[in-house]
């Protein structure tokens, strides 16, 4: 039980910090677009990455810098275009409106597997993180460790998608997406910039 609560806690100091995969969650949420189908890609994905780290640490422990540095690239490249969606956006009228599922539904999946697999935040904390702390317990005690990390995870999805939902007829006004806008591209922009600095230093320095 203690490993369960251990696990919860762990689990959810981790995924609190805004990155970019919450951020885009929140702006779903408050566009009422597409809620369920995110958050449970979302927390699908932690829980298979929380149970995949925990009990297989040692592998990833020895590949990990090569791929961190591959996904780095890529989530740069990604980020990048996704800025430029949003700056094209500033050209259309800003309206919280359902979007046909039939018309973007695959663009959705696509982007929100796209924020959950390129960043390598996601294997930072369920693989080095979760992984680690959890390299010395019992078998049993990593399923139960891994079972606290999952519903942290499960819980914070769901939460922070239709809580954001809940807001949407708040901000409703052109004006207002325009500075949710406006703090997205330079959020992900300063994030872009953080992550090819790191990259070309880690790059350098072997």
């Amino acid at each position: 039980m203690e490993n369960l609560i251990l696990g919860f806690l762990t689990g959810g100091s981790l995924i609190l910090a805004i990155g970019p995969q919450n951020l885009f969650v929140i702006e779903q949420g408050l566009k009422k677009n597409f809620i369920f189908t995110i958050t449970s890609i979302c927390a699908v994905s932690d829980v298979l990455l929380i149970f995949l780290g925990i009990f297989i640490y040692n592998f990833f422990d020895f590949i990990f810098w090569e791929v961190e540095v591959i996904l780095n690239i890529i989530l740069v490249l990604f980020l990048t275009k996704f800025i430029k969606d949003k700056i094209d956006e500033f050209k259309a009228r800003y309206k919280i409106k359902n979007i046909k599922k039939s018309k973007n539904l695959k663009n959705i999946i696509l982007k929100t597997l796209g924020f959950t697999y390129l960043n390598p935040h996601v294997y930072s904390d369920t693989v080095f993180i979760l992984g680690n702390l959890s390299k010395n317990f019992k078998l049993e005690d990593k399923f139960y460790f891994a079972l606290g990390a999952s519903f942290a995870s499960i819980i914070f999805f769901y939460s922070l998608g239709y809580m954001s939902s809940m807001f949407a007829g708040f901000i409703k006004k052109k004006s207002t997406w325009k500075y949710i806008n406006t703090f997205i591209i330079t959020f992900m922009s300063i994030l872009v910039i953080y992550i090819s600095y790191d990259t070309y230093t880690r790059l350098i320095n072997t």
